[in-house]
């Protein structure tokens, strides 16, 4: 038998997943910065990259703590 779809707790999982990526992309942009000039070309362009489609998740994590605020005040 299926479980009942509860989605009363999404938008804490939502918020913890922003606040996790935030840090993510946070903490690469520090080494980034501390060791930019000490690590190769391809990997910066790999970080630089994986920083970008984190900011595209934050943006739709937003996207949908909207929506579940909206649908479930």
């Amino acid at each position: 038998m299926a479980k009942p779809d509860n989605r009363a707790d999404n938008v804490p999982h939502l918020q913890k997943a922003i606040q996790n990526t935030l840090k993510k992309l946070h903490d690469t942009e520090d080494y980034l910065e501390e060791f930019g000039e000490e690590i190769p070309q391809q990997e910066k362009e790999t970080l630089l990259a994986k920083n970008e489609r984190r900011e595209q998740s934050i943006a739709k994590f937003r996207r949908e703590v909207s929506e579940e605020a909206h649908e479930n005040p």
